[in-house]
């Protein structure tokens, strides 16, 4: 807890404030190709769906005063299983979001500890995300790091 932002678990009823900063992040980084309506009536459907308590997404967000002012993705990503000693599942962490005015403040913080603690109390064997190049030390003081042993590719292009 930051001052009165607190980080909880989104629910579906969070789905409207959701697509609106993922709009806003977006929107921030690339010319949008969608009508911004169209957009958020889709997204907010999409997020809806996947808040439910069945699905393999979770979402963080940073409440202030019942204003959701960041959030954190993760999609919990199952593996075969193993007849080794190693857990059987990876994590993926996406639209990692603070709201301009609010950054820099630790919200972001919050809320990549709050979605750790879950990959260890869930025993997530790695922890995958493409970072920007201003968030990178943000991450590597959680011990994320670039690795030689992943390789990606974009079939669709971008």
């Amino acid at each position: 807890m930051i001052g009165s932002c607190v980080v909880r678990t989104a629910t579906p009823g969070d789905a409207a404030a959701l697509s609106r900063l993922r709009y806003e992040f977006r929107s921030q980084q690339r010319e949008p190709a969608e009508e911004a309506a169209t957009f958020l009536a889709r997204c907010q459907m999409w997020m809806a769906e996947r808040l439910k308590d069945d699905s393999d997404w979770h979402c963080w967000v940073a409440d202030e005063d019942g204003e959701i002012v960041g959030n954190l993705w993760l999609c919990r990503i199952e593996k075969l299983p193993n007849p080794v000693a190693e857990p059987e599942q990876h994590a993926y962490v996406t639209n990692v979001y603070v709201v301009p005015e609010r950054r820099d403040g630790g919200i972001g913080a919050l809320l990549i500890e709050a979605a750790l603690e879950w990959c260890r109390r869930e025993n997530v064997d790695a922890v995958l995300l493409w970072p920007s190049e201003r968030s990178r030390p943000f991450y590597g003081r959680y011990g994320f790091s670039v690795r030689d042993d992943l390789f990606a590719l974009r079939p669709a292009g971008g």
